[in-house]
């Protein structure tokens, strides 16, 4: 990429997220639980020219690296990504996202009656399926929307 096509600046310290869907970026924050109270900086490109992708977005958050169950969720949404970990301005780690076959504790069942809603000491369970995740207990399917369903009720 030429300098005059570079639209954010280089992070010290932190994640680049690269090659995410066009459009998703908002929801790769949503995940992260970013919303512009915890201070963190952030800067977002979106629909970003992509000679992969036609258009990509990009999410950079300094002084942060993603942990396990955000790289899992993350991979639902936005399975072309790449985490980039950045330390003294330099690209450390560069990891391409798995599907992970299941993802446990990390997104709440929609359905009310589900066990995992019912104040019993059980973590949700979702198995990855290709358009979407089943939970483990009551058999919902999740197409859409993952990312209002980050975090357990």
């Amino acid at each position: 990429m030429s300098d005059h096509e570079l639209r954010v600046s280089k992070i010290r310290d932190g994640t680049v997220l690269d090659h995410i869907r066009a459009g998703q970026a908002l929801n790769v924050l949503a995940i992260l639980g970013i919303d512009g109270t915890g201070g963190e900086t952030v800067s977002v490109g979106m629909n970003v020219p992509s000679d992969r992708m036609g258009r990509k977005d990009i999410v950079k958050v300094e002084g942060r690296e993603l942990n396990q169950d955000e790289v899992d969720v993350l991979s639902l949404i936005a399975p072309e990504a790449t985490i980039n970990i950045v330390r003294e301005y330099d690209v450390v780690e560069k990891q391409y996202l798995d599907r992970p076959e299941r993802v446990v504790g990390v997104l709440s069942c929609p359905n009310h009656d589900c066990i995992t809603n019912a104040d019993e000491p059980v973590d949700t369970e979702f198995e990855v399926l290709d358009d979407g995740v089943r939970c483990a207990y009551c058999e919902t399917i999740l197409r859409e929307d993952l990312a209002a369903h980050i975090g357990v009720a």
